[in-house]
Protein backbone atom coordinates (compact mmCIF):
# COMPACT_ATOMS: atom_id res chain seq x y z
CA UNK A 1 0.00 0.00 0.00
CA UNK A 2 1.13 3.54 -0.71
CA UNK A 3 3.06 5.23 2.05
CA UNK A 4 1.08 7.73 4.07
CA UNK A 5 3.78 10.39 3.85
CA UNK A 6 4.95 10.30 0.24
CA UNK A 7 3.79 9.64 -3.27
CA UNK A 8 3.57 6.05 -4.40
CA UNK A 9 6.74 4.07 -4.93
CA UNK A 10 7.48 2.79 -8.42
CA UNK A 11 7.75 -0.68 -6.88
CA UNK A 12 4.03 -0.63 -6.03
CA UNK A 13 2.44 -2.13 -9.14
CA UNK A 14 -0.40 -4.15 -7.61
CA UNK A 15 -3.27 -2.51 -9.54
CA UNK A 16 -2.62 -3.41 -13.18
CA UNK A 17 0.92 -2.07 -12.87
CA UNK A 18 -0.24 1.03 -10.96
CA UNK A 19 -0.07 1.99 -7.25
CA UNK A 20 -2.59 0.06 -5.18
CA UNK A 21 -3.96 3.35 -3.81
CA UNK A 22 -5.34 4.09 -7.29
CA UNK A 23 -7.95 1.37 -6.80
CA UNK A 24 -9.66 3.46 -4.10
CA UNK A 25 -10.04 6.59 -6.24
CA UNK A 26 -10.86 4.45 -9.28
CA UNK A 27 -13.64 2.77 -7.30
CA UNK A 28 -15.27 5.86 -5.83
CA UNK A 29 -15.17 7.64 -9.21
CA UNK A 30 -16.59 4.61 -11.04
CA UNK A 31 -19.48 4.28 -8.61
CA UNK A 32 -20.06 8.03 -8.62
CA UNK A 33 -20.39 7.97 -12.41
CA UNK A 34 -22.60 4.87 -12.12
CA UNK A 35 -24.96 6.67 -9.77
CA UNK A 36 -24.73 10.02 -11.60
CA UNK A 37 -25.54 8.70 -15.07
CA UNK A 38 -27.86 6.03 -13.74
CA UNK A 39 -29.97 8.67 -12.00
CA UNK A 40 -29.73 11.11 -14.90
CA UNK A 41 -30.78 8.40 -17.32
CA UNK A 42 -34.24 8.27 -15.78
CA UNK A 43 -34.49 11.78 -14.30
CA UNK A 44 -36.05 13.59 -17.27
CA UNK A 45 -38.75 10.99 -17.91
CA UNK A 46 -39.51 10.93 -14.16
CA UNK A 47 -40.17 14.66 -14.33
CA UNK A 48 -42.45 14.60 -17.39
CA UNK A 49 -44.09 11.16 -17.26
CA UNK A 50 -47.67 11.39 -16.02
CA UNK A 51 -48.51 10.62 -12.40
CA UNK A 52 -50.21 7.40 -13.49
CA UNK A 53 -46.92 6.34 -15.09
CA UNK A 54 -45.05 7.05 -11.86
CA UNK A 55 -43.77 10.49 -12.86
CA UNK A 56 -44.45 14.05 -11.73
CA UNK A 57 -46.38 15.23 -14.79
CA UNK A 58 -44.35 18.33 -15.69
CA UNK A 59 -44.24 19.64 -19.23
CA UNK A 60 -41.28 18.45 -21.29
CA UNK A 61 -39.97 22.01 -21.57
CA UNK A 62 -39.94 22.60 -17.81
CA UNK A 63 -38.53 19.12 -17.15
CA UNK A 64 -35.74 19.70 -19.67
CA UNK A 65 -34.97 23.06 -18.11
CA UNK A 66 -34.60 21.46 -14.68
CA UNK A 67 -32.28 18.76 -16.01
CA UNK A 68 -30.17 21.35 -17.85
CA UNK A 69 -29.99 23.60 -14.81
CA UNK A 70 -29.00 20.66 -12.64
CA UNK A 71 -26.26 19.63 -15.09
CA UNK A 72 -24.95 23.18 -15.28
CA UNK A 73 -24.96 23.43 -11.48
CA UNK A 74 -22.75 20.34 -11.24
CA UNK A 75 -20.02 22.10 -13.22
CA UNK A 76 -20.56 25.36 -11.34
CA UNK A 77 -20.03 23.39 -8.13
CA UNK A 78 -16.59 22.25 -9.30
CA UNK A 79 -15.39 25.81 -8.66
CA UNK A 80 -16.66 25.70 -5.07
CA UNK A 81 -15.16 22.24 -4.55
CA UNK A 82 -11.78 23.34 -5.87
CA UNK A 83 -11.78 26.48 -3.70
CA UNK A 84 -12.61 24.57 -0.51
CA UNK A 85 -9.84 22.07 -1.30
CA UNK A 86 -7.26 24.77 -2.06
CA UNK A 87 -8.08 26.99 0.92
CA UNK A 88 -9.62 24.90 3.72
CA UNK A 89 -9.68 21.08 3.60
CA UNK A 90 -7.44 19.68 0.87
CA UNK A 91 -8.54 17.55 -2.07
CA UNK A 92 -8.79 14.18 -0.31
CA UNK A 93 -11.07 15.40 2.48
CA UNK A 94 -13.32 17.29 0.05
CA UNK A 95 -13.56 14.15 -2.10
CA UNK A 96 -14.63 12.07 0.92
CA UNK A 97 -17.18 14.61 2.15
CA UNK A 98 -18.51 15.08 -1.39
CA UNK A 99 -19.12 11.33 -1.67
CA UNK A 100 -21.19 11.46 1.54
CA UNK A 101 -23.24 14.38 0.17
CA UNK A 102 -23.88 12.47 -3.09
CA UNK A 103 -25.15 9.43 -1.19
CA UNK A 104 -27.52 11.68 0.79
CA UNK A 105 -28.80 13.19 -2.47
CA UNK A 106 -29.54 9.84 -4.08
CA UNK A 107 -31.22 8.59 -0.91
CA UNK A 108 -33.43 11.71 -0.95
CA UNK A 109 -34.45 11.04 -4.56
CA UNK A 110 -35.20 7.42 -3.72
CA UNK A 111 -37.15 7.93 -0.50
CA UNK A 112 -38.63 11.43 -0.41
CA UNK A 113 -41.86 11.82 -2.37
CA UNK A 114 -42.47 14.09 -5.36
CA UNK A 115 -40.93 17.50 -5.77
CA UNK A 116 -39.42 17.46 -2.26
CA UNK A 117 -37.21 14.53 -3.21
CA UNK A 118 -36.27 16.15 -6.53
CA UNK A 119 -35.38 19.48 -4.91
CA UNK A 120 -33.35 18.09 -2.02
CA UNK A 121 -31.84 15.28 -4.05
CA UNK A 122 -30.65 17.30 -7.04
CA UNK A 123 -29.15 20.08 -4.90
CA UNK A 124 -27.15 17.57 -2.86
CA UNK A 125 -26.04 15.50 -5.88
CA UNK A 126 -25.01 18.64 -7.80
CA UNK A 127 -22.94 19.97 -4.88
CA UNK A 128 -21.38 16.59 -4.15
CA UNK A 129 -20.63 15.70 -7.76
CA UNK A 130 -19.03 19.08 -8.33
CA UNK A 131 -16.78 18.61 -5.30
CA UNK A 132 -15.83 15.08 -6.26
CA UNK A 133 -15.22 15.95 -9.93
CA UNK A 134 -12.97 18.84 -8.96
CA UNK A 135 -10.78 16.81 -6.62
CA UNK A 136 -10.64 13.17 -7.75
CA UNK A 137 -8.24 14.02 -10.57
CA UNK A 138 -6.06 16.02 -8.20
CA UNK A 139 -5.88 13.08 -5.78
CA UNK A 140 -4.85 10.70 -8.57
CA UNK A 141 -2.04 13.11 -9.45
CA UNK A 142 -0.59 12.83 -5.92
CA UNK A 143 -0.02 9.08 -6.39
CA UNK A 144 2.90 9.65 -8.74
CA UNK A 145 6.28 11.32 -8.47
CA UNK A 146 6.95 13.82 -11.29
CA UNK A 147 9.38 11.44 -12.98
CA UNK A 148 7.04 8.40 -12.78
CA UNK A 149 6.37 7.30 -16.37
CA UNK A 150 3.21 5.44 -15.28
CA UNK A 151 1.26 8.67 -14.74
CA UNK A 152 -0.47 8.82 -18.15
CA UNK A 153 -1.34 5.13 -18.03
CA UNK A 154 -2.72 5.60 -14.51
CA UNK A 155 -4.97 8.42 -15.63
CA UNK A 156 -6.12 6.31 -18.59
CA UNK A 157 -7.11 3.55 -16.17
CA UNK A 158 -8.87 6.12 -13.99
CA UNK A 159 -10.90 7.41 -16.96
CA UNK A 160 -11.75 3.84 -17.90
CA UNK A 161 -13.45 3.57 -14.51
CA UNK A 162 -15.40 6.74 -15.25
CA UNK A 163 -16.77 5.33 -18.48
CA UNK A 164 -17.47 1.89 -17.06
CA UNK A 165 -19.69 3.54 -14.47
CA UNK A 166 -21.32 5.76 -17.09
CA UNK A 167 -22.03 2.69 -19.25
CA UNK A 168 -23.49 0.45 -16.53
CA UNK A 169 -25.52 3.08 -14.63
CA UNK A 170 -28.26 3.84 -17.20
CA UNK A 171 -28.58 0.16 -18.14
CA UNK A 172 -29.26 -1.11 -14.61
CA UNK A 173 -31.34 1.82 -13.35
CA UNK A 174 -33.32 1.67 -16.59
CA UNK A 175 -34.18 -1.98 -16.00
CA UNK A 176 -35.42 -1.26 -12.47
CA UNK A 177 -37.32 1.86 -13.56
CA UNK A 178 -39.14 0.03 -16.35
CA UNK A 179 -39.98 -3.02 -14.25
CA UNK A 180 -40.40 -1.81 -10.65
CA UNK A 181 -40.65 1.98 -10.83
CA UNK A 182 -38.63 5.17 -10.71
CA UNK A 183 -37.79 5.12 -7.01
CA UNK A 184 -36.23 1.66 -7.33
CA UNK A 185 -34.01 3.06 -10.08
CA UNK A 186 -33.04 6.01 -7.88
CA UNK A 187 -32.49 3.55 -5.03
CA UNK A 188 -30.02 1.54 -7.11
CA UNK A 189 -28.09 4.74 -7.81
CA UNK A 190 -27.95 5.33 -4.04
CA UNK A 191 -26.72 1.78 -3.40
CA UNK A 192 -24.02 2.12 -6.06
CA UNK A 193 -22.70 5.37 -4.61
CA UNK A 194 -22.82 3.87 -1.11
CA UNK A 195 -20.61 0.99 -2.29
CA UNK A 196 -18.13 3.51 -3.65
CA UNK A 197 -18.18 5.50 -0.42
CA UNK A 198 -17.64 2.42 1.76
CA UNK A 199 -14.73 1.24 -0.36
CA UNK A 200 -13.14 4.68 -0.31
CA UNK A 201 -13.71 5.11 3.44
CA UNK A 202 -11.63 1.99 4.11
CA UNK A 203 -8.96 2.76 1.53
CA UNK A 204 -8.42 6.51 1.94
CA UNK A 205 -5.85 6.03 4.71
CA UNK A 206 -3.52 4.57 2.10
CA UNK A 207 -3.43 7.83 0.13
CA UNK A 208 -0.32 10.03 0.44
CA UNK A 209 -0.30 13.01 2.78
CA UNK A 210 0.07 15.24 -0.27
CA UNK A 211 -3.56 14.43 -1.14
CA UNK A 212 -4.65 16.00 2.16
CA UNK A 213 -2.42 19.09 1.87
CA UNK A 214 -4.05 22.53 1.70
CA UNK A 215 -2.06 24.47 -0.95
CA UNK A 216 -3.16 27.98 0.02
CA UNK A 217 -4.65 27.92 3.53
CA UNK A 218 -7.29 30.48 4.36
CA UNK A 219 -6.25 32.61 7.35
CA UNK A 220 -8.24 31.73 10.46
CA UNK A 221 -9.30 35.37 10.78
CA UNK A 222 -11.26 35.09 7.52
CA UNK A 223 -13.28 32.00 8.50
CA UNK A 224 -16.16 34.05 10.01
CA UNK A 225 -16.43 36.07 6.79
CA UNK A 226 -16.59 32.93 4.64
CA UNK A 227 -19.22 31.35 6.91
CA UNK A 228 -21.23 34.57 6.84
CA UNK A 229 -21.14 34.73 3.04
CA UNK A 230 -22.22 31.07 2.79
CA UNK A 231 -25.15 31.59 5.17
CA UNK A 232 -26.19 34.78 3.36
CA UNK A 233 -26.10 32.99 0.00
CA UNK A 234 -28.26 30.12 1.27
CA UNK A 235 -30.76 32.54 2.84
CA UNK A 236 -30.89 34.64 -0.35
CA UNK A 237 -31.59 31.61 -2.53
CA UNK A 238 -34.25 30.37 -0.11
CA UNK A 239 -35.97 33.77 -0.10
CA UNK A 240 -35.88 33.99 -3.90
CA UNK A 241 -37.49 30.56 -4.12
CA UNK A 242 -40.16 31.39 -1.52
CA UNK A 243 -41.17 34.68 -3.17
CA UNK A 244 -41.30 33.06 -6.62
CA UNK A 245 -38.31 34.75 -8.25
CA UNK A 246 -36.66 31.35 -8.79
CA UNK A 247 -39.11 28.77 -10.12
CA UNK A 248 -38.94 25.47 -11.95
CA UNK A 249 -39.93 27.31 -15.14
CA UNK A 250 -36.96 29.70 -15.11
CA UNK A 251 -34.35 27.59 -13.33
CA UNK A 252 -32.24 27.00 -16.43
CA UNK A 253 -32.32 30.73 -17.23
CA UNK A 254 -31.12 31.54 -13.70
CA UNK A 255 -28.20 29.12 -14.02
CA UNK A 256 -27.32 30.51 -17.46
CA UNK A 257 -27.23 34.08 -16.11
CA UNK A 258 -25.19 33.05 -13.05
CA UNK A 259 -22.69 31.20 -15.22
CA UNK A 260 -22.32 34.10 -17.66
CA UNK A 261 -21.71 36.50 -14.78
CA UNK A 262 -19.14 34.13 -13.23
CA UNK A 263 -17.38 33.67 -16.57
CA UNK A 264 -17.16 37.40 -17.27
CA UNK A 265 -15.90 37.98 -13.74
CA UNK A 266 -13.21 35.30 -14.10
CA UNK A 267 -12.00 36.67 -17.44
CA UNK A 268 -12.00 40.24 -16.05
CA UNK A 269 -10.05 39.29 -12.92
CA UNK A 270 -7.39 37.43 -14.91
CA UNK A 271 -7.05 39.92 -17.76
CA UNK A 272 -6.79 42.96 -15.48
CA UNK A 273 -4.38 41.39 -13.02
CA UNK A 274 -0.99 43.06 -12.62
CA UNK A 275 0.51 39.67 -11.75
CA UNK A 276 0.48 38.43 -15.36
CA UNK A 277 2.74 39.58 -18.18
CA UNK A 278 1.91 40.48 -21.77
CA UNK A 279 2.42 36.98 -23.11
CA UNK A 280 0.11 35.45 -20.50
CA UNK A 281 -2.54 38.11 -21.12
CA UNK A 282 -2.44 37.43 -24.86
CA UNK A 283 -2.88 33.72 -24.24
CA UNK A 284 -5.98 34.38 -22.13
CA UNK A 285 -7.44 36.40 -25.03
CA UNK A 286 -6.58 33.45 -27.27
CA UNK A 287 -8.57 31.20 -24.95
CA UNK A 288 -11.74 33.29 -25.39
CA UNK A 289 -12.72 31.98 -28.88
CA UNK A 290 -12.09 28.44 -27.62
CA UNK A 291 -14.38 29.16 -24.65
CA UNK A 292 -17.18 30.35 -26.95
CA UNK A 293 -16.79 27.32 -29.22
CA UNK A 294 -16.85 25.03 -26.19
CA UNK A 295 -20.14 26.57 -25.05
CA UNK A 296 -21.65 25.99 -28.50
CA UNK A 297 -20.45 22.39 -28.50
CA UNK A 298 -21.72 21.49 -25.02
CA UNK A 299 -25.12 23.14 -25.61
CA UNK A 300 -25.70 20.51 -28.32
CA UNK A 301 -23.76 17.58 -26.87
CA UNK A 302 -25.53 17.67 -23.50
CA UNK A 303 -28.90 17.28 -25.22
CA UNK A 304 -28.23 13.57 -24.89
CA UNK A 305 -29.88 14.02 -21.50
CA UNK A 306 -32.71 16.30 -22.61
CA UNK A 307 -33.97 16.31 -26.20
CA UNK A 308 -32.48 12.92 -27.10
CA UNK A 309 -34.27 11.39 -24.10
CA UNK A 310 -37.58 12.78 -25.33
CA UNK A 311 -36.71 11.63 -28.86
CA UNK A 312 -35.89 8.12 -27.60
CA UNK A 313 -39.24 8.03 -25.79
CA UNK A 314 -41.39 9.22 -28.68
CA UNK A 315 -39.54 8.49 -31.94
CA UNK A 316 -37.01 5.70 -31.44
CA UNK A 317 -37.75 2.06 -32.24
CA UNK A 318 -36.44 0.46 -29.07
CA UNK A 319 -37.40 -3.09 -29.98
CA UNK A 320 -34.53 -5.53 -29.37
CA UNK A 321 -35.60 -8.98 -30.58
CA UNK A 322 -39.00 -8.62 -28.94
CA UNK A 323 -37.73 -6.80 -25.84
CA UNK A 324 -38.45 -3.08 -25.47
CA UNK A 325 -35.21 -1.41 -24.47
CA UNK A 326 -35.56 1.06 -21.58
CA UNK A 327 -35.26 4.71 -22.64
CA UNK A 328 -32.19 5.27 -20.46
CA UNK A 329 -30.15 2.65 -22.31
CA UNK A 330 -29.52 5.13 -25.11
CA UNK A 331 -27.28 7.04 -22.71
CA UNK A 332 -24.97 4.01 -22.37
CA UNK A 333 -24.03 4.14 -26.05
CA UNK A 334 -21.69 7.14 -25.80
CA UNK A 335 -19.50 5.67 -22.99
CA UNK A 336 -18.92 2.55 -25.13
CA UNK A 337 -17.60 4.68 -27.97
CA UNK A 338 -15.48 6.74 -25.55
CA UNK A 339 -13.84 3.56 -24.22
CA UNK A 340 -13.15 2.34 -27.77
CA UNK A 341 -12.10 5.60 -29.42
CA UNK A 342 -10.17 7.49 -26.71
CA UNK A 343 -7.17 5.21 -27.19
CA UNK A 344 -7.50 5.49 -30.96
CA UNK A 345 -7.42 9.30 -30.83
CA UNK A 346 -4.48 9.27 -28.42
CA UNK A 347 -2.57 7.01 -30.81
CA UNK A 348 -3.41 9.25 -33.78
CA UNK A 349 -2.15 12.39 -32.05
CA UNK A 350 0.99 10.57 -30.90
CA UNK A 351 1.71 9.27 -34.39
CA UNK A 352 1.13 12.67 -36.02
CA UNK A 353 3.28 14.46 -33.45
CA UNK A 354 3.98 17.99 -34.60
CA UNK A 355 1.94 17.38 -37.77
CA UNK A 356 -1.33 17.09 -35.83
CA UNK A 357 -3.93 19.88 -36.22
CA UNK A 358 -3.60 22.85 -33.88
CA UNK A 359 -5.99 23.22 -30.95
CA UNK A 360 -8.16 25.88 -32.68
CA UNK A 361 -8.52 23.57 -35.70
CA UNK A 362 -9.46 20.63 -33.46
CA UNK A 363 -12.06 22.79 -31.69
CA UNK A 364 -13.42 24.03 -35.03
CA UNK A 365 -13.73 20.48 -36.36
CA UNK A 366 -15.39 19.37 -33.12
CA UNK A 367 -18.07 22.09 -33.38
CA UNK A 368 -18.66 21.38 -37.07
CA UNK A 369 -18.94 17.63 -36.52
CA UNK A 370 -21.32 18.22 -33.60
CA UNK A 371 -23.48 20.39 -35.87
CA UNK A 372 -23.39 17.67 -38.53
CA UNK A 373 -24.60 15.16 -35.93
CA UNK A 374 -27.74 17.27 -35.43
CA UNK A 375 -28.29 17.44 -39.18
CA UNK A 376 -28.20 13.62 -39.24
CA UNK A 377 -31.53 13.67 -37.37
CA UNK A 378 -33.22 15.35 -40.36
CA UNK A 379 -33.88 12.21 -42.46
CA UNK A 380 -35.92 10.87 -39.53
CA UNK A 381 -37.58 14.14 -38.50
CA UNK A 382 -41.36 14.33 -38.03
CA UNK A 383 -41.63 10.57 -38.29
CA UNK A 384 -44.22 8.38 -36.65
CA UNK A 385 -43.80 6.81 -33.22
CA UNK A 386 -41.02 4.21 -33.16
CA UNK A 387 -39.99 5.16 -36.70
CA UNK A 388 -36.28 5.88 -36.11
CA UNK A 389 -34.09 2.75 -36.26
CA UNK A 390 -31.90 2.13 -33.23
CA UNK A 391 -28.90 1.74 -35.51
CA UNK A 392 -29.40 5.33 -36.72
CA UNK A 393 -29.13 6.68 -33.15
CA UNK A 394 -26.05 4.52 -32.57
CA UNK A 395 -24.48 6.11 -35.66
CA UNK A 396 -25.44 9.63 -34.61
CA UNK A 397 -23.97 9.08 -31.13
CA UNK A 398 -20.77 7.82 -32.75
CA UNK A 399 -20.55 11.25 -34.43
CA UNK A 400 -21.28 12.88 -31.03
CA UNK A 401 -18.32 10.98 -29.56
CA UNK A 402 -15.90 11.92 -32.34
CA UNK A 403 -16.80 15.59 -31.76
CA UNK A 404 -16.36 15.18 -28.00
CA UNK A 405 -12.87 13.72 -28.36
CA UNK A 406 -11.85 16.74 -30.44
CA UNK A 407 -12.94 19.18 -27.73
CA UNK A 408 -13.20 17.77 -24.21
CA UNK A 409 -9.72 16.25 -23.57
CA UNK A 410 -8.10 18.78 -25.91
CA UNK A 411 -9.80 21.63 -24.04
CA UNK A 412 -8.53 20.50 -20.65
CA UNK A 413 -5.04 20.12 -22.04
CA UNK A 414 -4.82 23.51 -23.75
CA UNK A 415 -6.36 25.26 -20.76
CA UNK A 416 -3.46 24.17 -18.56
CA UNK A 417 -0.98 25.34 -21.22
CA UNK A 418 -2.60 28.76 -21.72
CA UNK A 419 -3.13 29.46 -18.02
CA UNK A 420 -1.04 32.22 -16.43
CA UNK A 421 1.19 30.84 -13.71
CA UNK A 422 -0.70 32.53 -10.87
CA UNK A 423 -4.15 31.67 -12.28
CA UNK A 424 -3.69 28.01 -13.15
CA UNK A 425 -6.70 26.73 -11.20
CA UNK A 426 -8.94 29.62 -12.26
CA UNK A 427 -8.33 28.89 -15.94
CA UNK A 428 -9.33 25.26 -15.44
CA UNK A 429 -12.43 26.58 -13.68
CA UNK A 430 -13.11 28.75 -16.73
CA UNK A 431 -13.14 25.68 -18.96
CA UNK A 432 -15.61 24.00 -16.61
CA UNK A 433 -17.71 27.17 -16.74
CA UNK A 434 -17.97 26.73 -20.52
CA UNK A 435 -19.31 23.22 -19.86
CA UNK A 436 -21.70 24.57 -17.20
CA UNK A 437 -23.02 27.26 -19.54
CA UNK A 438 -23.45 24.87 -22.46
CA UNK A 439 -25.21 22.32 -20.24
CA UNK A 440 -27.63 24.89 -18.85
CA UNK A 441 -28.35 26.13 -22.38
CA UNK A 442 -29.04 22.54 -23.49
CA UNK A 443 -31.88 22.43 -20.94
CA UNK A 444 -33.18 25.88 -21.86
CA UNK A 445 -33.36 24.85 -25.55
CA UNK A 446 -35.82 22.05 -24.83
CA UNK A 447 -38.68 24.58 -24.85
CA UNK A 448 -38.10 25.05 -28.59
CA UNK A 449 -38.17 21.34 -29.42
CA UNK A 450 -41.45 20.22 -30.97
CA UNK A 451 -41.64 16.46 -31.69
CA UNK A 452 -44.26 17.22 -34.35
CA UNK A 453 -42.04 19.71 -36.19
CA UNK A 454 -38.40 18.75 -35.64
CA UNK A 455 -36.84 20.05 -38.86
CA UNK A 456 -36.35 23.68 -37.72
CA UNK A 457 -34.89 22.62 -34.38
CA UNK A 458 -32.25 20.22 -35.69
CA UNK A 459 -31.39 22.26 -38.79
CA UNK A 460 -31.03 25.62 -37.02
CA UNK A 461 -28.98 24.33 -34.09
CA UNK A 462 -26.86 22.13 -36.32
CA UNK A 463 -26.29 25.06 -38.68
CA UNK A 464 -25.31 27.41 -35.85
CA UNK A 465 -22.72 24.93 -34.54
CA UNK A 466 -21.26 24.53 -38.03
CA UNK A 467 -21.08 28.31 -38.49
CA UNK A 468 -19.29 28.67 -35.14
CA UNK A 469 -16.84 25.96 -36.18
CA UNK A 470 -16.22 27.52 -39.59
CA UNK A 471 -15.69 30.90 -37.96
CA UNK A 472 -13.02 29.50 -35.63
CA UNK A 473 -11.42 27.58 -38.49
CA UNK A 474 -11.10 30.75 -40.57
CA UNK A 475 -9.64 32.64 -37.62
CA UNK A 476 -7.30 29.84 -36.50
CA UNK A 477 -4.12 31.71 -37.46
CA UNK A 478 -4.98 34.93 -35.57
CA UNK A 479 -6.02 32.85 -32.56
CA UNK A 480 -2.72 30.96 -32.67
CA UNK A 481 -0.87 34.27 -32.74
CA UNK A 482 -2.70 35.27 -29.56
CA UNK A 483 -1.78 31.91 -27.99
CA UNK A 484 1.93 32.88 -28.24
CA UNK A 485 3.62 29.58 -29.00
CA UNK A 486 0.94 27.29 -27.55
CA UNK A 487 -0.59 25.12 -30.25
Amino acid sequence: MASSDTTASKSDTRFFGQPWALVHVFGVEMWERFSFYGMQGILLIYLYFSVTEGGLGLSQAVAGGIVGAYGGSVYLSTILGAWIADRILGSERVLFLSAIVIVAGHVALALLPGFLGVGVGLVLVALGSGGLKANATAVVGTLYRPEDTRRDAGFSLFYLGINLGAFLGPILTGILQSTLGFHFGFGLAAIGMTLGLVQYAFGRRGLPDEARAVPNPLPASRYPLVVGIAIAAIVLIAVLVLVGVITADNLSTIVIIATIVASIAYFAVILTSRRIDGTERSRVWGFLPLFITSVAFWSLYQQQFTVLTVYSDERLNRDLFGFEMPISWVQSINPIFIIILSGVFAAIWTRLGKRQPSTPVKFALGAMIMGAAFLLFLPFANGAANSTPLLAIVGILLVFTIAELLISPVGLSVTTKLAPRVFHTQMVALFFLSVALGTAISGWLVQFYDPKNEVPYFSILGGIAIVVGVGLLLSAKPVLRLMKGVS
